[in-house]
């Protein structure tokens, strides 16, 4: 915790802070031995003109502590919000950037939750720390001195009161804490409940699964909320206690002091000061334990932001000076694949072994297999958001890791298996491809997407976009996604079975469209799809099994010798279809793709 401060907590609003809070404590210790001189030298001897004077003093002294009090407050309070403001940033950045190996280690939901439930408690434990947590040990130490000062008798009175609050602090912390990490868990896991509800909405309402997604949610909740009364009802007895403590040592206090006084061994003066003084480490020692519940909960906390901010990243960018030198050769090169493998950290065995080949410039290669061949892998291979366990993957005759990330990615554009679309309009969600596209641009996107007609008919490029494309349907959330694809001016262009949801028809236009447009002729594209129809006309063929390549060629190729090809084709065309691929396959795409909807057994 003592780390993030250091890093984000500014030197000079801090020692401002901390000033003030020494004025703050040391005029708070001095008016009570104001009011003992009150009492014992202006009213005991009648004296108005040393009581006025005095008064004076001790009016100037409040308000000297008040205007203290507002500075370090603001203080306090800009660098404890100031440090949220940043954390948070650096959050944001930390995991916007994290690889993706990284990003499934933490899972969203908890991301989610250290972004912004524990950074609020830090942020609130700091502020508490150039408050409370200085001035409470300040005033305790100071108060005392002061009280030893007046009356040593007196003192002997602290000496049942302070261990019998220290024990109740003690037990209060040790069974209050335990929890602390337990509650942040368990908010990551209603989190996670009620993100997956929200995402899984129409999924849950369709399998009519209301009640038990209610029912799991409760049983969370039911969790969280016992644990958290534990420790709330915990935490709230001690000020209670507290109060109870305090009260029966003021009553001590007055007691023996009384005695003293009858005795003649000390003023009333010196015991209402010593009354203050006694109310001042009883609440500073009240304060502390306060902060000693705060802390340990904020340490909590500091541990989990700083797991995210540290967490090394496995993708790492080369000397800046390098990856520009690389960036004019990217343009003149094929994409080679040399022995390319990939295993997750905690897998078995691996996701991909052995992949090679070379894609020339103005080349398609598509990628075909089965569910958990390793595809999408593959693709976030090449856009660089894993590296490969071992092999080369390279661009511009370079391997891609001598490339800065940004470099890369300026280069890559990547249709995700999901389309993802933001909040906003169509516009801004294109201009995420590229920030200064021109509105023609837009709509050359947009048609080569076979996205154009329905934008015109429902808005143009103002049409509003709700939170992950919601007012679309799925063909057309793909399209948008596409044409945000396509209007980035990119060297490589990857779809990740991006055209699933199209129909033949709009599939065969949109591939048309993208192979006789000039702007993405001479580029490298690599397509994952599932259906032959979408892969046939592909320049490369790359056929995925169990992460290995089953075959590699042209579709006639492919037909003839690869039989996990052969066994895929089966799967979609029917007898007649097979024929006619045998024969001529080429001009049956063109020729007969309305037949192919109409007749072809099609998945």
């Amino acid at each position: 915790m003592l780390n993030i401060g250091r890093r984000y907590l500014n030197f000079w609003p801090v020692f401002w802070a901390l000033f003030l809070l020494i004025i703050q404590v040391v005029t708070n210790l001095w008016l009570p031995t104001i009011t003992a001189d009150i009492i014992n030298k202006g009213i005991a001897q009648s004296d108005m003109t040393y009581i006025w004077t005095m008064g004076a003093v001790m009016l100037a002294v409040a308000l000297i502590s008040w205007l203290s009090a507002i500075g370090n407050v603001y203080f306090a309070s800009k660098q404890s919000q100031g440090l949220g403001k940043k954390l948070r940033g650096d959050l944001f950045k930390k995991i916007l950037f994290m690889d993706e190996r990284n990003f499934q280690d933490f899972g969203d939901a908890t991301l989610i939750t250290r972004t912004t439930n524990d950074v609020t408690q830090l942020q609130n434990v700091f502020q508490t720390m150039l408050r409370m947590m200085l001035m409470a040990p300040m005033m305790l130490i100071g108060s005392i001195f002061m009280a030893w000062h007046l009356s040593h008798d007196l003192m002997l009175v602290f000496v049942v009161a302070l261990p019998v609050l220290a024990l109740a602090v003690v037990i209060n912390i040790a069974i209050a804490m335990p929890r602390f990490r337990s509650m942040q868990t368990k908010i990551d896991k209603i989190n996670l409940i009620f993100q997956q509800g929200l995402t899984g909405v129409r999924v849950i309402r369709a399998f009519n699964r209301d009640d038990y997604e209610i029912e799991k949610f409760d049983e969370a909740n039911r969790d969280l909320t016992h644990t958290s009364r534990v420790v709330l009802t915990t935490i709230a007895l001690l000020m209670p206690i507290m109060t109870v403590i305090l009260s029966f040592t003021n009553i001590g206090i007055v007691w023996f002091g009384a005695r003293l006084i009858s005795q003649k061994m000390m003023e009333v003066g010196a015991l209402v000061a010593f009354l203050t003084y006694a109310t001042q480490i009883l609440m500073s020692f009240m304060q502390l334990s306060a902060v000693a519940v705060m802390v340990p909960r904020a340490q909590v906390s500091a541990q989990r932001v700083r797991e995210v901010l540290e967490k090394e990243d496995k993708i790492k960018d080369p000397n800046p000076t390098v990856a520009k030198e690389r960036l004019s050769e990217l343009s003149r090169h094929a994409l080679q694949l040399e022995q390319v493998s990939f295993k997750f950290d905690a897998a078995a065995r691996e996701v991909l072994t052995d992949l090679s080949v070379t894609v020339e410039q103005g080349e398609t290669l598509a990628i075909i297999g089965g569910t958990g061949a390793g595809k999408t892998t593959l693709l976030h291979l090449i856009a660089r958001l894993m590296d490969p366990t071992s092999g080369n993957i390279k661009l511009g005759g370079d391997d891609i890791r001598l490339l800065s990330q940004h470099v890369l990615r300026e280069k890559v554009a990547l249709t995700q298996q999901k389309a993802v679309l933001f909040s906003g309009t169509v516009r801004s969600n294109l201009l995420l491809g590229k920030a200064d596209a021109t509105d023609e641009e837009m709509w050359e996107a947009l048609s080569l997407a076979q996205a154009a007609n329905f934008v015109k008919e429902q808005g143009g490029l103002d049409l509003v976009v709700e939170q992950n494309g919601a007012n679309f349907s799925g063909g057309q959330r793909q399209r948008l996604a596409i044409a945000r694809t396509l209007i980035k001016p990119a060297e490589l262009y990857l779809f990740d079975d991006s055209f699933s949801a199209l129909d033949f028809a709009t599939d065969r236009k949109l591939r048309q469209a993208i192979a006789h447009s000039q702007k993405h002729q001479d580029k490298i594209k690599l397509i994952v799809a599932q259906r032959i129809a979408t892969v046939m006309t592909a320049d490369q063929i790359m056929v995925l099994e169990n992460g290995h390549i089953a075959g590699l060629g042209t579709h006639e190729k492919l037909a003839q010798t690869c039989p996990a090809y052969q066994e895929i084709m089966r799967s979609q065309l029917s007898d007649q279809d097979l024929q006619k691929l045998g024969v001529n396959w080429r001009q049956w795409e063109n020729e007969t793709s309305t037949a192919l909807l109409k007749g072809g057994q099609h998945l």
